[in-house]
């Protein structure tokens, strides 16, 4: 139900129509002025060089990142003797088919916004297929076109939830399809009302996405472990390890640390190093240790070499390339790599020689990164910590039996903390925003029925340790650009500003103070301004949601880009390749650099390979993150079905021409109907609040509002609520 949850107005292109379409518009200052300027300049080209006088754009950085973001987006293209020129307009584009509706269907392009396809130019093109559209124009609401020809069918898998009426049996698919589709007699595969299945669509006899067969049956749609197996399936995350991989794990899991390992390695087995993770937790993957010198600190973030297991074109390098990511649900946790690496060999267990790859960093007094260098390593750590007993010794609330435990390693933990601090504060001085988490914590019964939804609240500890894991990922992409070396960074590019004033205009409708924001350029210090004057209050969580919508998504890019959300200028992903593959890309490409690999050599051996993965990668943890979020709606809706009719107060999150989202305490959220409302007649104003014509009621965004639970279905995640008071 997410895709209604996105209320307000469509942006419009801008400009003249034109029978001809191009892709994307210029966004930020800079791209503005480069497309400006190649107008003044005619059509024949420019040199880059000169192109960055006639813009007038002082930063050869800022210029070129521009110049580059425009080349990807087809609106400029730069030759091989870097001359560019303004690209000719469009008037085909490949594009993939992303919904479909009874009378309509969208398309994506590699770049831009989504294309508008009527359902007479679909022209037999389904949800997933490749296709070239034609007839692309600029409309008020957006580009619209046709569907040409079909380049490729999509290999995507439906699923969806079985409707019995009488002898008629219809699909209710999950996602991109948004209608009922029919299946013939014989083609139910014994599935009953209710079920979840695997189903496999059919053309009618006009060429309409109109039936489909089912395939399988995963079992009653009413259960979210079911329909957790069915959102896997349909993202398609693999599950299963070949048995290649298996067999390569198992013989890896009888590896030993050897005296050899040792001997060429920087021995830090004596050091006073620990974990901290969760209770539960199996695939420790990042140790720490601190210092205190005369001029600072040194901070060592010890990180599981797990490249020295994994090499390059092995099947489990090439299994963990196509997974990407570890994927967490409720009840179970696919691992990117197998349990014998991830929870065995790799995984930094107290008391044990583990191989690890460190970044040792030197800090001055006020925290600032003064030196840092990257070393292959050996460690044992001293002591399994765990956040919550962690933060009962910061808050002085530890009993004896624990205070014994962190003895080998208390004043290293304390000194952790102690510049763990001191790095907050320089980020807050710099601008790192804080967005609050509204991740949630879903407890089981032994059955696995959802019994209890919790917000995930991050301690003392947990904020400690992800300071300390930011200082080391800056410090690895500080070491790439140092050594001029191909690399995968995390990037988080700044918000285009026409998207930062439609925020404006909205949180200042809702009467947030946020003047920064209104030119559109706001540096990250703005935002951390806004939110800092909402946090505690009823609206904290719709402007952090807000703010989250207008900014561009975070990925993986071989170019370094800066981290917009952190305020930095230079940061990857380092510290986590148990779980993530472009963590053990870079360990891959900084265990050359280490080893004294010639630049060059590593130049030729990564450039390729650093493109590639950052481009995987990224798509992986998308797919990852979908099923991820689609999993936690169905378990919030279990859980949410066994309190039906119980009252509560929540906030209006979200407002569409229909009626209203509210969100709970909890972080659960529900549809409340209009219709619920009795004697009401209201007026939408397109994008924050409902007011009623009648009596004079307003439903606005950030507004508190009791409920009743009215119902919840397991099988959509849908969850929806009545006014306590119509």
């Amino acid at each position: 139900m997410r895709n209604d949850r996105t209320a307000g107005r469509r942006r419009s292109f801008g400009g003249q129509e034109a029978d001809a379409y191009r892709p994307s518009a210029a966004s930020t200052p800079e791209e503005i002025m480069i497309v400006a300027a190649l107008k003044r300049c005619g059509g024949d080209g420019v040199p880059s060089k000169s192109l960055q006088r006639e813009a007038g754009i002082r930063s050869k950085d800022a210029f070129y990142q521009a110049l580059h973001s425009l080349e990807e987006k087809g609106e400029v293209t730069v030759d091989k003797d870097h001359w560019a020129k303004l690209a000719p307009p469009v008037k085909e584009m490949e594009a993939t088919i992303v919904s479909l509706s009874e009378r309509f269907g969208f398309a994506r392009p590699k770049a831009g916004e989504d294309i508008f396809i009527p359902g007479r130019d679909l022209n037999g093109a389904f949800v997933g297929d490749t296709v070239i559209l034609a007839g692309l124009q600029k409309r008020d609401k957006g580009p619209s076109g046709r569907v040409k020809r079909i380049v490729q069918r999509g290999e995507q898998k439906l699923t969806g939830t079985m409707r019995m009426e009488g002898p008629v049996a219809r699909v209710t698919p999950d996602g991109a399809i948004r209608y009922d589709m029919e299946v013939p007699a014989g083609k139910t595969g014994g599935a009953k009302d209710g079920d979840k299945v695997l189903i496999v669509p059919r053309q009618d006899g006009r060429g309409d996405w109109r039936e489909a067969e089912v395939a399988f049956v995963f079992g009653a749609g009413d259960r979210a472990r079911v329909c957790a197996d069915a959102i896997i399936e349909r993202c398609g995350i693999p599950t299963e390890f070949p048995a290649d991989v298996m067999d390569q794990a198992e013989k890896i899991s009888q590896m030993t640390v050897t005296q050899a390992d040792i001997a060429e390695r920087l021995d830090l087995r004596d050091e006073p190093i620990f974990t901290i993770d969760s209770a539960d937790a199996k695939d420790l993957d990042d140790a720490v240790s601190a210092h205190r010198t005369v001029d600072g600190y040194t901070l060592g973030v010890h990180i599981a070499d797990v490249s020295h297991y994994v090499k390059a074109g092995t099947p489990i390098d090439n299994e963990a390339f196509l997974r990407g990511t570890s994927v967490y649900f409720a009840d179970r946790v696919i691992p990117m790599l197998p349990e014998a690496l991830s929870n065995g060999v790799c995984s930094l267990n107290a008391g044990t020689e583990k191989l690890t790859f460190s970044a040792l960093m030197d800090f001055d007094q006020e925290g600032n990164m003064v030196g840092y260098r990257f070393e292959k390593t050996v460690i044992n750590s001293k002591v399994r910590g765990v956040y919550s007993e962690v933060n009962q010794i910061f808050e002085g609330a530890a009993g004896q039996d624990i205070l014994d435990k962190y003895a080998p390693v208390m004043e290293s933990l304390q000194t952790a903390k102690e510049l763990a601090d001191i790095l907050g504060r320089n980020g807050k001085a710099r601008g790192q925003m804080d967005l609050t988490s509204d991740e949630t914590k879903f407890i089981l019964d032994e059955d696995g029925v959802c019994v209890d939804i919790l917000p995930r609240v991050q301690g003392v500890s947990e904020e400690m340790i992800e300071q300390l894991m930011v200082a080391a990922n800056t410090a690895a992409a500080k070491a790439s650009l140092d050594a001029e070396i191909p690399f995968l960074y995390r990037v988080h590019e700044k918000p285009s500003p026409d998207r930062v004033v439609e925020l404006y205009d909205l949180l200042d409708r809702l009467g947030v103070p946020c003047g920064e924001l209104k030119k559109g350029t706001p540096a990250a210090k703005d935002f951390a301004a806004v939110l800092g004057r909402v946090k505690g209050t009823s609206k904290e969580s719709l402007v952090n949601q807000r703010i989250l919508r207008t900014m561009d998504k975070a990925r993986y890019d071989h170019r370094e880009l800066g981290h917009f959300g952190l305020a930095l200028a230079e940061y990857s992903h380092f510290t986590s390749p148990i779980r993530r593959y472009p963590d053990t890309s870079i360990h891959r490409i900084l265990g050359d650099l280490v080893r004294g690999k010639d630049r060059d050599a590593i130049k030729k051996q990564y450039r390729a390979f650093a493109e590639e993965s950052a481009l995987e990668s990224s798509k992986n943890e998308v797919r990852a993150v979908t099923g991820e979020r689609d999993a936690e709606d169905c378990y919030t809706a279990e859980y949410m079905r066994a309190h039906l009719g119980e009252h509560h107060k929540g906030v209006i999150n979200g407002v569409t021409p229909k009626g209203i989202f509210v969100k709970l305490a909890n972080n659960a959220e529900g549809f409340v109907s209009l219709s619920d409302f009795e004697g009401c007649d209201f007026e939408f104003d397109g994008e924050i609040c409902h007011r009623d014509l009648r009596g004079g009621r307003v439903l606005m965004m950030g507004q508190e509002l009791d409920i009743i639970i009215a119902g919840a279905d397991v099988a959509t995640g849908r969850i929806d609520f009545m006014p306590e008071e119509a």
